[in-house]
């Protein structure tokens, strides 16, 4: 090989890399959580939490803005701490759930912010409205599990919505109309092993 196809190879290195595909990586349901939080007529604050839900991150370490989210889970699998407050968040004062209504979030762009922080642009849908929301997101950690030996991610991210625009706006301004929302999950390469 001369010198000149020695080089061309060389060049061509790098763009090879660029073109890598994200990998896919599927949501660990017993390490992930969303939980959301409001003022409840300025005497206390409200807590409520989405836990072992699926969704599928298309992760591209090298291109973080290459990567994507979707995440679905049924309102109904909602846990507030308190079953009357469920079964009234459940009622036609606000959700009005069926078995088999979803909350899904599906990205629509990333832009990378920091070395290890993005904002993740998408479409939340849920009560029948879909609204664009933002995620200010952060890799926690990539790399082997210790005790799963194989590829691992860990997310967290914040963002906030205004629960009236999804029709949910009952008591609203005394209980507050913006629900602040945190999200922390972790996801492996692949999909996820099931007991045959």
């Amino acid at each position: 090989m001369n010198r000149f196809a020695a080089a061309t190879a060389l060049a061509l290195v790098p763009a090879t890399a660029v073109l890598a595909e994200p990998v896919e990586y599927s949501l660990d349901s017993s390490h992930s959580q969303i939980v959301f939080h409001y003022d409840h007529l300025g005497f206390s604050t409200g807590y409520g939490m989405f836990s072992g839900f699926d969704g599928t991150i298309m992760f591209d370490q090298e291109d973080p803005a290459n990567s994507s989210v979707e995440v679905s889970f049924p309102v109904r699998s909602m846990m507030t701490g308190w079953e009357g407050r469920f079964e009234h968040f459940m009622s036609e004062d606000f959700f009005g759930a069926e078995e088999g209504d979803m909350v899904t979030f599906t990205s629509t762009g990333i832009e990378v912010i920091g070395e290890e922080t993005a904002e993740i642009t998408g479409e939340l849908s849920m009560n029948g409205v879909t609204n664009e929301v933002v995620l200010d997101a952060q890799l926690n950690k990539a790399g082997s599990h210790p005790m799963e030996n194989k590829p691992w991610a860990g997310f967290s991210a914040t963002t906030t919505v205004l629960r009236s625009d999804y029709n949910l706006g009952m008591f609203a301004p005394a209980v507050s109309d913006e629900v602040e929302i945190e999200i922390s999950v972790e996801a492996m390469e692949g999909q996820p092993e099931t007991d045959s």
